[in-house]
């Protein structure tokens, strides 16, 4: 496959129509490198679930036989709230779905995810040293679970530029 570097990180655009239309841009597949080979594609996370159906989609339509997806870190569970705007829980693909229910949803012929000792090993530090809530759910601070990230916005002022008027 072909990956148009232009078109950025789909999983953190705001709206699903939106990620749906970048993923689309996104990846070119060679279907005269992929007719009839057993296909591994190694991704660093599934998040929404957005990216990967298409992607393993992509590769069968170019006539690859199988596929089977391998991921650089532990299912995504939860969301984080230090700094990465990813999803609210109910969006992460892993919080939702066995690993199996996963793998049958993106249309894989196998999924294996990297484990946390696997993850920690990798990095070879030890792992007090890291925040691993979005893996775990174990937040190292007490944290506002439930609020919606625009819960605090207000609405614009009657007469605002922009507002839609009633």
């Amino acid at each position: 496959m072909i990956k148009n570097r232009y078109v950025g990180r789909t999983f953190i655009e705001p709206d699903q129509r939106i990620r749906d239309l970048g993923v689309k841009l996104k990846f070119n597949p060679l279907p005269q490198m992929l007719d009839g080979k057993r296909v591994v594609v190694v991704d660093d996370s599934i998040v929404r679930g957005t990216t990967t159906p298409q992607v393993v989609k992509l590769l069968r339509k170019a006539g690859a036989r199988e596929v089977h997806m391998r991921i650089c870190a532990p299912p995504l569970r939860y969301p984080c709230f230090f700094g990465v705007d990813m999803a609210t829980r109910w969006e992460l693909m892993a919080s939702q779905k066995t690993i199996p229910e996963v793998r049958d949803f993106i249309g894989a012929d196998s999924l294996g995810y990297l484990s946390i000792d696997g993850l920690i090993k990798a990095v070879a530090l030890p792992k007090d040293i890291f925040c691993l809530a979005c893996f775990t759910g174990d937040y190292p601070i007490p944290v506002q679970l439930e609020m919606a990230k625009l819960a605090l916005e207000t609405a614009p002022p009657p007469g605002y530029p922009g507002r839609k008027q009633r």
